[in-house]
């Protein structure tokens, strides 16, 4: 990474680290706020966050776009502050309505937010290292997590109205410092206007597929936040707390790791091979886990459910740096913020759409459903390297010139 960048990565890398602290305490403690305190059912803020959720994949290209177009710094400030406001608006959420009115504010907000930060990301790195910078990041947003996750315990330990407003508060001040934050970066220049259609993303099918191959296997992210503490709970003899101890592992290989596996991905072929061996590596992660129901020892169910982890999260580490390196090398320069919140909606989907899937596969089907999980991971991950290939060929017949190998 060219050293010309490292103070405005060492911005982007604090403002990302305050926004994941704020985002962390809301994580681990907004379904018992508006289940115990507001006093909505579980499936009522089950709809309202697959709404939130959808409404932030369809705003994330036009939010994107309006990055490309003002400038992304001062977007991703806008947005910063935006989810501040929506974060806040909870505070005075008394029922369902209104409940689903703000929170698709703050999808919309959050998921436009990324993509922004992705678009300044590109405009402030070379190109050749924006995959180690985006891993850097990754690092600082998990463990802002995990510091998060700890101050949204105390209220939870607390368990008043109080503690969870508190925290709440406290996670729109997170977003308004990172909106302060945002400010001491360089203004990166708006794109040109060209002749190309408005949101040219939503034309370009290659990129399109690819987005579509990321998003089956981001289902690890429901997997390991919903469908592993079910699985404990219901199908296993480990103890409740291993769900945390899952977690913290989880949280400290991306915050140890990532940078590293980063560093190996030099192009698109890297890229590729990365995420098809993520495939692999997650069915490994879910025969292990499905693994863990057999016996009754609570000690040998914690042993092989740790294993598990250790290996979705090595499938993490490959499966985001790869998926970095093919979002970012294969948008045209001119128009990252669309691209970026094409790819990024992949998540908003992910999660969205995931949770009811996985749940009826795995805990449907117990066994057989882990592995049938495992085979689209491995699906998914093998059809990788020829989207990319067709990518970079329909960019080079569109004239963008030779794409990076």
């Amino acid at each position: 990474m060219g050293t010309s960048a490292r103070p405005e990565l060492r911005v982007l890398t604090a403002a990302q680290l305050v926004a994941s602290t704020g985002d962390g305490a809301y994580i681990v403690t907004s379904a018992l706020y508006f289940t115990g305190v507001v006093g909505m059912s579980p499936a009522q803020v089950g709809v309202g966050l697959t709404l939130g959720w959808a409404v932030g994949a369809v705003a994330g290209v036009p939010l994107g776009h309006l990055a490309d177009r003002r400038g992304p710094r001062g977007v991703a400030v806008v947005l910063a502050l935006a989810t501040a406001v929506a974060v806040a608006s909870f505070v005075l959420v008394r029922s369902f309505a209104p409940f689903v009115v703000v929170v698709c504010a703050y999808g919309a907000a959050q998921t436009g937010l990324s993509a922004a930060r992705q678009a300044l990301l590109a405009g402030l790195v070379d190109t050749a290292s924006r995959t180690r910078a985006r891993a850097a990041l990754q690092s600082s947003h998990n463990a802002g997590l995990a510091v998060g996750a700890a101050l949204g315990g105390l209220a939870l330990h607390l368990n008043v109205r109080e503690a969870y407003l508190t925290v709440l508060l406290a996670d729109a001040a997170c977003f308004v410092v990172a909106a302060l934050v945002l400010l001491r970066l360089p203004s990166v220049p708006a794109a040109p206007v060209s002749s190309d259609p408005r949101m040219a993303v939503l034309r370009d099918r290659p990129y399109a597929l690819v987005t579509l191959i990321n998003t089956v296997m981001l289902l690890y992210m429901p997997m390991l936040s919903l469908i592993v503490p079910l699985w404990i709970a219901q199908r296993t003899a480990a103890p409740t707390w291993t769900v945390s101890a899952l977690l913290l592992v989880n949280t400290a290989g991306v915050v140890l790791f990532q940078v590293r596996v980063a560093r190996r991905i030099r192009g698109l072929a890297d890229a590729s091979s990365a995420v098809r061996l993520a495939g692999l590596v997650m069915l490994g992660a879910c025969g292990v886990f499905a693994l863990s129901s057999f016996g009754s020892s609570p000690w040998s169910a914690v042993a092989v459910l740790l294993t598990g982890v250790g290996l979705q999260v090595a499938a993490e580490l490959l499966l985001a740096s790869g998926s970095w390196e093919i979002s970012f090398t294969l948008a045209p320069d001119d128009k990252q913020g669309q691209y970026q919140g094409f790819f990024g909606s992949g998540t908003a989907v992910a999660r969205m759409l995931g949770p009811a899937l996985l749940t009826t596969l795995v805990m449907g089907w117990g066994t057989l459903g882990w592995v049938a999980l495992g085979l689209v991971f491995v699906g998914a991950g093998a059809a990788m390297p020829p989207a990319v290939r067709w990518a970079r060929r329909r960019a080079t017949v569109d004239g963008a010139g030779a794409l990076p190998r």
